[in-house]
């Protein structure tokens, strides 16, 4: 196997620490922005280690490329359908 190059990133940690911190709390687009800006805001992404059962992963991979993103829709839907029971 061949060995992976160390890559290293040179970035600003307090700026990228607010960033984090500030989005922290909303995963929605912020009442603020303008609606012609609501496709150009992202929710801050976090790299997890997400153990699920072998058939459902492959349920999502035979669509092809994207099927992280379609197991983040998924996931999002439910927890949306939970915020209003819970508000209920």
């Amino acid at each position: 196997m061949k060995p992976r190059k160390r890559v290293t990133k040179r970035t600003k940690a307090p700026r990228k620490v607010a960033r984090i911190e500030a989005s922290a709390g909303s995963r929605r687009r912020p009442r603020y922005l303008p609606e012609e800006w609501a496709g150009m805001y992202k929710p801050v992404k976090r790299p997890v280690t997400l153990r699920l059962d072998a058939d459902v992963l492959a349920w999502f991979q035979r669509a092809g490329r994207g099927y992280q993103t379609r197991i983040n829709r998924a996931l999002r839907k439910v927890m949306i359908e939970e915020r209003k029971k819970a508000r209920e």
